[in-house]
């Protein structure tokens, strides 16, 4: 069995989560960071990602909206935090800010942290302006329910 080689907490874009799991959110249209690559990518996109040579999850998520099936996109939000328990996880969209800081607050939430606090907890611990638009901010003040 060969060990888990994590990300760096400190790396750019990476987000500890109150259990201390990591799990890197960035945008595709930036050049992938250097460093090990991710094992298990979620891409929260209007149509289908390109191929990247790692297990991933699409997630039909038009840019500045809310995802297109929410109970889908929490069955996969709730398999990235298994994963991230061992694996490298990113959640990305093409820009790393509105649809992958409401994915990662919605994480947060599985997590532990309140719904009413999971936006602030993103913004201060991995982007100042994830969570980009008031629909995305309710629905992570939702989220738990669905």
């Amino acid at each position: 069995m060969t060990e888990f080689t994590g990300w760096e907490a400190d790396a750019t874009g990476v987000l500890r989560l109150p259990s201390g799991r990591l799990v890197r959110g960035r945008g595709l249209r930036a050049a992938m960071p250097t460093g090990h690559p991710p094992e298990f990518g979620v891409y929260l996109l209007g149509s289908p990602p390109p191929e990247f040579g790692w297990a991933t999850r699409w997630v039909r998520w038009p840019d500045f909206w809310v995802p297109a099936d929410p109970p889908y996109a929490k069955s996969v939000l709730i398999e990235t935090l298994r994963r991230a328990e061992g694996e490298r996880v990113e959640v990305a969209c093409f820009g790393g800010v509105g649809r992958t800081g409401t994915a990662l607050a919605c994480l947060a939430v599985l997590d532990g942290v309140p719904p009413a606090e999971a936006v602030g907890y993103v913004r201060e611990h991995y982007h100042r302006h994830a969570v980009e638009t008031p629909w995305q901010r309710r629905f992570v003040k939702r989220f738990a329910s669905l």
